[in-house]
């Protein structure tokens, strides 16, 4: 996962943002009909093992910190803004022949700023996908959950990938 400056950095690497954008798009979209179309913690079932949910995340992943008074809200604000501007940054610093690399970058980043859109709007995150199976249900995510777990993912195989750093991509 090398960071290399040459002529195909920069502005022309930041062209992974329409993807960004893509991601943030259908996060905000598919959240205001989740939350204009559900009733809040009723699930909707669509298949046996996949409904969908409304509920409202305080925490972070997992509802991390979702029982304190409030406090976690900026916390997670901070962290977010933070990241966005470390994730733009290395985007821009990224090569345009490590197309792995940028697309991770652009999908971490654009769940990040759907997730940080719903954190400092509302107070919380908006999630509705509920996946099941028999009396066990993992913890309900959203699109933008989804972007930066792929996201995270492509960052992984890109930097155990052989040859990472080349011009070989």
């Amino acid at each position: 996962m090398t960071i290399a400056t040459s002529p195909t950095t920069g502005a022309s690497a930041l062209r992974w943002l329409w993807l960004t954008l893509v991601v943030l798009v259908l996060d905000l979209g598919t959240k205001f009909l989740a939350d204009t179309l559900l009733t809040y913690a009723d699930p909707v079932p669509l298949l046996p093992v996949f409904d969908l949910t409304l509920l409202y995340n305080t925490g972070a992943a997992f509802s991390f910190l979702a029982s304190h008074d409030g406090w976690q809200r900026w916390l997670f604000v901070a962290i977010a803004v933070g990241m966005s501007l470390f994730l733009l940054h290395w985007m821009w610093r990224t090569p345009r022949a490590q197309k792995a690399l940028g697309v991770g970058l652009a999908l971490v980043l654009g769940g990040a700023l759907g997730n940080l859109f719903d954190r400092t709007v509302h107070g919380y995150v908006v999630d509705f996908i509920s996946l099941h199976w028999g009396g066990y249900y993992f913890p309900a995510f959203n699109i933008a959950d989804s972007a930066i777990t792929l996201g995270t993912l492509l960052l992984l195989l890109d930097m155990f990938r052989p040859g990472t750093g080349s011009s070989k991509d």
